[in-house]
């Protein structure tokens, strides 16, 4: 799994941190999405997954690597 971040969509909503604070941060300035992970264990997946539903903004995508 490989994730990425769009940061110029993010809105800051922070719904990532909170459903995979091994995989996200947000800066502290603005809010924006940081990406800690881009290649998160697979045991992360539902986790991530849940982040990428709850985005909002939709800035998150997950693809199969």
């Amino acid at each position: 799994m490989t994730v990425t971040v769009d940061q110029d969509r993010c809105c800051g909503a922070g719904q990532c941190v909170r459903n995979a604070p091994e995989v996200f941060d947000q800066r502290e300035e603005d809010g924006v999405v940081l990406l800690l992970d881009a290649r998160p264990p697979a045991e992360l997946r539902s986790a991530v997954e849940d982040a990428v539903a709850s985005c909002p903004a939709g800035a998150i995508r997950v693809t199969d690597s």
